[in-house]
């Protein structure tokens, strides 16, 4: 699957680091691989945290992933800092 818009929100923002919220039904493996977050290159910057709503085999997990990538870079990367 790909990334939802709708399931996207930014929770805060304070200067130079945003708070976001992203939930899906995907496992986290796939949700912090490279350019998932593309789509949302224009929002995010580098330092910014993701908290991932996913699941694996159906049960829900809680994950938390920093982008890695340089602000408003054409490829986001994350990496899980759980």
């Amino acid at each position: 699957m790909a990334l939802i818009k709708a399931n996207f929100k930014k929770i805060s923002g304070a200067g130079d680091q945003n708070l976001w919220l992203y939930h899906s039904t995907e496992a986290v493996g796939t949700i912090a691989g490279s350019g998932y977050f593309n789509d949302m290159t224009n929002g995010l910057m580098q330092n910014d945290i993701i908290l991932v709503v996913g699941a694996t085999g159906g049960t829900r997990t809680v994950d938390m992933l920093v982008v890695t990538s340089a602000s408003r870079a054409t490829t986001v990367t994350t990496t899980n800092g759980t």
